[in-house]
């Protein structure tokens, strides 16, 4: 039989296959490192777009938000507005009701009375003063309690006041209270 070596051909052949295993593997390794970095520069750029549209939001709800404040202090001086119109048409309407209501008090006073001080606060009238007589004080109560802009005349004290030089030693201080009412707010509410 004749002898043939197959060796060398055999490590030709296995140095062939690890070559070939070697440049498969190095192929693998350099996709597998591209795949790998287009992966995280597909992932950065996501990154990076995601974060600017995030910068861009918070810009634009800075911006609604600095909006936002401004309508509101509007809203305040808006409001602050309407109340001090509110105030002033109060007043304007007001201004004949109060003219009435000293002239009803100069109708209601009866003779040998004055009055030393007046008070108003809301709708309550204060009234201090020098009378005659308690009868002068009697009609001056009737004479609020039978008015129209009057309601409720109250006594709240009455001193004699003998050493009185105006009405004499039968004299005397009082003090009432009255509400003042507006017949034209009544009458058109009815």
């Amino acid at each position: 039989m004749a002898r043939i070596n197959l060796l060398p051909w055999r490590e030709w052949e296995r140095s062939r296959k690890k070559r070939e295993f070697l440049g498969n593997l190095g192929a693998v390794v350099v996709v597998a490192a591209l795949l790998i970095g287009g992966a995280v520069f597909y992932l950065n750029q996501q990154t990076d777009n995601q974060t600017a549209r995030n910068k861009f939001l918070q810009d634009r709800i800075g911006e609604l938000d600095t909006k936002i404040s401004e309508i509101r202090n509007l809203q305040q001086i808006r409001e602050d507005l309407l109340s001090r119109m509110r105030v002033i048409q109060e007043l304007q309407g007001n201004r004949p009701v109060i003219v009435r209501v000293f002239d009803e008090m100069v109708r209601a006073m009866s003779k040998g009375v004055h009055y030393t001080n007046l008070e108003l606060k809301a709708d309550q009238l204060s009234v201090t003063g020098l009378a005659e007589s308690n009868n002068r004080i009697s009609a001056l109560m009737r004479n609020l309690d039978a008015s129209d802009w009057f309601a409720n005349p109250n006594l709240k004290s009455i001193k004699e006041d003998p050493r009185n030089s105006i009405y004499g030693p039968q004299s005397s201080t009082f003090s009432l209270t009255f509400n003042q009412v507006n017949p034209n707010v009544e009458a058109a509410e009815e």
